[in-house]
């Protein structure tokens, strides 16, 4: 490896400081940071009036996951294991509080998966079972109570509903909320009062409204979950507005206000964003009972503010980090003085600052990778480019610092889901490894990729193996016609959905692409549908969605028996490297060893690697390490940077 090159523990050890969070009253800072002695994360709190801070609590073998502020003496918290793969997992996440002062430690939830909460509605005093997870504090941050989740199972094991609960995280006392039908999501509003509830049930998603007027739930819309004319509930802002996102028969997606007395969307949007579908969160004032700004993501992440004197405040941060993206968080009040930076950039991961606006002092809180030096890393471009039928495809392109810029060994990298969101600007550490070692790499957003409007997405479905795959491969035509790829040194690779379209690429298109490695990766589209206590995948997926976004089992039998790599694996002669997990539940094992089994019969150039205790991807450091060594090794000898 060359002197110039950071290591690859650089790019895949775990975050540093995690989340930094100011109290309700902005006086005290809390954070998530390694312990030096263990390395498991602990929960620091920071007197802001002195800086002094202190480990306020901990656990002896897990991390502290994920924390926030129920008031401003008390934080509720649950647990995590950075160093345990999924296979060996034999705990909940669990729930507790503790003052800030470290006393009055409370056990909210158990951690100890062999007891399970199988009564629903009720009022218990004992400490929760089951699986267990905060949904919101109490925006008053008034009282001692939190509002949480519980999993609902069916017969299948399958979760038919969450339940939701009030828990005073004092005393431990939970009352239970009376469900309608299957609730699979819940809108708490500012009273506490959960307020708008959403069923899922045979694929129609409705959506309920709990009246003030008479204390009922009411059915606001019933949809088919995949119409693209229904709506998704938001939030209910402090003045009881109910905020939806909606494509309101447009092609992208907005955030809608929802007449609440009408049943009816507003005829006119609130935020909209050009080219893009909404996704993003609304932020409230809830001491001024208003909307004060919206978070939002194009190709990269960004905030408008709707207040002028927070907006002077963003661009005097974005005055002094003019290069990054910088998120600003506060506390109840947003003239308090302390308000935390979140800053990051496609070549910066994110590194925390505390700002105080009277004194427009700045504090390095800390940052997630500080052995990455930004500097060094390349920069990442979003760009454009036509698909045969003409559809125009989203994608991310990533250029190895200091390169020519032209003739380059490239990696075309393609996302799972696949009906999902790839990529953003933003700091990569599988891009940016690969671009450090001398690659291009290419993102696309084929088609069937969420936020880029409906047309976008539902030109995918039933396309696995076929136009979604022709747009992979366009990107690749695309990249060598700029003269950015050398048409003999491109590599295909992706993981889960990602890893099925490597094997698909390397069988249609073996032109392009002269190696591959995926994990993960689909390798039989019929495994699918197979019911089994090896799959997570639910049974109401499996009837209700699949059918639509993938294909009909029974009507679509002949496609999908011809897009499953399983039954082309002798058109593949090139490298490929193979990595699963064997206690992943939505790609079970038996897709990568038959797969392997078949295409190592008439092709040698086969590398198969296997984790047994990891699930679907890598959790362990040291496995990425193992990992992302063994593609640097596979890559020299295949697509070597000349």
């Amino acid at each position: 490896m060359a002197a110039d090159k950071a290591g690859i523990e650089t790019f895949f050890n775990n975050e540093e400081i995690q989340k930094p969070s100011l109290s309700p009253d902005g006086k005290t800072l809390a954070i998530l940071a390694p312990a030096k002695q263990t390395g498991y994360l602990q929960l620091i709190v920071i007197n802001l009036d002195n800086m002094s801070s202190k480990v306020l609590t901990g656990f002896s073998n897990a991390d502290v996951a994920s924390y926030s502020w129920v008031n401003n003496r008390r934080i509720v918290y649950s647990g995590g294991f950075h160093d345990v793969a999924e296979g060996d997992l034999r705990f909940y996440p669990g729930l507790f509080a503790i003052n800030i002062d470290g006393t009055e430690r409370v056990q909210i939830a158990s951690p100890d998966p062999a007891e399970r909460s199988t009564t629903d509605t009720h009022i218990i005093s004992h400490t929760l079972t089951g699986p267990t997870w905060l949904i919101s504090t109490d925006k008053s941050y008034q009282t001692d109570n939190v509002y949480v989740g519980q999993s609902v199972f069916n017969n299948l094991d399958d979760i038919k509903a969450i339940r939701l609960l009030k828990v005073n995280t004092k005393t431990g006392r939970a009352t239970t909320y009376e469900r309608v039908g299957n609730t699979m999501t819940w809108l708490i509003d500012s009273t506490g009062t959960p307020r708008i509830s959403t069923t899922l049930e045979k694929g129609i998603k409705t959506v309920y409204y709990l009246d003030p007027v008479n204390s009922k739930w009411r059915k606001l819309a019933e949809f088919p979950r995949l119409d693209s004319k229904g709506f998704e509930p938001l939030a209910i802002a402090p003045d009881g507005n109910l905020y939806v996102i909606s494509n309101a028969g447009a092609d992208t997606e907005a955030v809608y206000k929802y007449d609440l007395s009408k049943n009816a969307l507003d005829d006119t949007p609130v935020v909209t964003l050009k080219g893009y579908d909404f996704s993003g969160s609304l932020i409230m004032d809830d001491v001024k009972n208003r909307l004060v700004g919206v978070h939002y993501l194009t190709d990269g992440q960004s905030t408008a503010w709707l207040d002028p004197d927070i907006n002077a405040i963003q661009k005097k941060i974005d005055g002094i980090f003019p290069s990054t993206i910088n998120q600003l968080s506060f506390s109840r009040q947003y003239t308090d003085p302390f308000i935390v930076i979140t800053s990051f950039s496609d070549r910066q991961p994110t590194v925390y600052y505390l700002y105080n606006q009277r004194t427009e002092k700045i504090f390095n809180i800390g940052e997630t990778h500080p052995a990455i030096k930004p500097q060094e890393m390349s920069g990442q471009d979003f760009i454009h480019y036509q698909a045969k039928d003409g559809l125009s495809i989203p994608a991310y392109l990533t250029l190895p610092k200091g390169s020519s810029k032209k003739n380059l060994p490239m990696i075309v990298l393609v996302h799972g889901g696949p009906y999902a969101r790839g990529a953003e600007w933003e700091w990569d550490p599988e891009v940016q490894f690969l671009a450090s070692r001398g690659y291009a790499v290419l993102q696309p957003e084929f088609r069937g990729s969420t936020g880029f409007g409906s047309r976008h997405f539902t030109a995918g479905f039933k396309q696995w193996g076929l136009a979604m795959q022709e747009d992979i491969a366009d990107g690749a035509r695309w990249a060598i016609a700029q003269g950015y790829a050398d048409p003999k040194r491109i590599c295909i690779a992706g993981a889960s959905y990602g890893g099925y379209a490597t094997l698909m690429g390397l069988a249609k298109n073996p032109e392009l692409f002269k190696c591959g490695f995926e994990w993960i990766g689909v390798t039989d589209l019929n495994l699918l549908f197979e019911l089994s206590w090896l799959s997570d995948m639910s049974e109401e997926s499996q009837k209700y969605s699949m059918p639509v976004l993938v294909g009909d089992p029974v009507k679509d039998a002949k496609q999908l028996k011809e897009t499953s790599p399983i039954n082309i694996a002798d058109q593949i002669k090139q490298p490929l490297l193979m990595a699963y997990g064997g206690s992943d539940r939505r790609v079970p094992i038996k897709h990568g060893e038959s797969f392997r089994d078949a295409v190592t019969k008439t092709n040698k150039q086969v590398e198969w690697i296997q984790y047994v205790d990891e699930g679907h991807g890598w959790h362990l450091v040291k496995n990425r390490v193992d990992f992302w060594s063994r593609v640097e090794k596979f890559l020299e000898k295949n697509l070597a940077p000349q």
